[in-house]
């Protein structure tokens, strides 16, 4: 792996501002420059990765994100998704999950490396960043040991078949909560807010998601909820790969990794990305060339641990996690990796739970 950025077709005609982004990002290198360098390669298969402890420092989070408060309980109804962030009520007990993963002597978690602040590898190569911490946490809590856990980095659109294998115990990576995956996986409470923006570079006229993206190339990751946004309103955007037989039709405008869009975008093979704030504000830090337009999120998520379907036992232990991790070391690492880009959060949101 090195420090180059991949090269590309740049379509320089249609966007000026494109050909100078792309000569101002050779020798793009550091942290930035490793998490490009690993974005394409990261993409198809899992890869293991080092559970040792890392260091860092601080940036990206989630505008807009409530502090903390009571929390409320909902009723589970089979037919009908009102409220898809409430989950299980919090509980030490051990069942079925957590016995087979105190028999392992290990937590197998499927986590990001490619996105900074969040998870990503530092120029040394160790594993860091928001997520990283709260996967420790409940590593902690259930063998004892924040070092008792494996990491496996997976691409955006295998988080549910990780967990659907399992090639995973759970899924630690900024995966948003929402009616149609809880169909699929079993989420915890929430344990952050965010919302889908846009990014692009400084000098384009995209202003947000709006009229502005008409006719503009805009990159989103294969199952993602900035897929399903675009899907529902597009403003014109060409969003959707073409394949007609051609070389490097398929995965230009839809990736497997959501950092591969930024890799587009430096090439100038895309005009904008479409992806979590959280992640776009990591992106911007990591980037001075480009920037979250439109002023605020447009749309209001959350993220939760995700395990796979019945594993009932291990989603109550990882909400009890919670409990604990949000009076106090959630504004830790928040402080610590969040902070600095997106300023002001005072508190995780307040979690929410099933009347079962």
């Amino acid at each position: 792996m090195t420090d180059d950025i991949p090269g590309g077709a740049r379509d320089t005609a249609r966007t000026p501002w494109a050909g100078g982004l792309a000569r101002r990002l050779r020798g793009w290198g550091g942290v930035a420059g490793m998490a490009v360098a690993c974005a394409l390669t990261a993409s198809l298969t899992l890869l293991p990765l080092s559970h040792g402890t890392g260091t860092g420092t601080a940036e990206p989070a989630s505008p807009g994100t409530t502090g903390p408060g009571s929390t409320a309980a909902v009723a589970a109804k089979a037919d009908e998704c009102s409220d898809p962030e409430a989950s299980l009520q919090p509980s030490a007990a051990d069942g079925p999950a957590i016995a087979a993963i105190k028999q392992r002597g290990k937590l197998i978690i499927g986590v990001d490396q490619n996105s900074y602040r969040w998870g990503y590898r530092t120029a040394d190569g160790k594993l860091e960043g928001f997520d990283i911490d709260l996967a420790r946490a409940i590593a902690e809590d259930i063998l004892g040991d924040p070092e008792a856990v494996i990491f496996r980095a997976i691409p955006t659109n295998q988080r549910i078949a990780a967990l659907d294998n399992g090639t995973v115990d759970l899924v630690v990576r900024t995966m948003t909560i929402n009616c149609a995956r809880i169909k699929q996986v079993a989420f915890s409470t929430a344990y952050f807010q965010t919302g889908q923006q846009v990014l692009a570079p400084r000098e384009s006229p995209i202003t947000g998601y709006d009229k502005s993206l008409a006719d503009r190339r805009v990159c989103s990751a294969e199952g993602s909820t900035a897929y399903e946004a675009l899907a529902k309103q597009s403003f014109g955007a060409v969003f959707q790969d073409e394949d007609d037989g051609g070389p490097g039709d398929r995965d230009r405008l839809t990736v497997s990794n959501q950092l591969d869009c930024l890799v587009r975008l430096q090439l100038g093979e895309v005009d904008a990305v479409v992806t979590d704030a959280a992640l776009a504000a990591g992106q911007a830090a990591q980037d001075p060339a480009v920037e979250l337009k439109g002023g605020k999120p447009f749309t209001t998520e959350y993220y939760g641990v995700a395990a796979r379907l019945g594993k009932d036992d291990l989603v109550r232990r990882v909400n009890k996690v919670l409990v604990d991790y949000r009076n106090g070391p959630w504004m830790t690492a928040y402080t610590k990796w969040l902070q600095a880009d997106l300023p002001g959060i005072s508190g995780p949101p307040a979690p929410k739970y099933r009347n079962n």
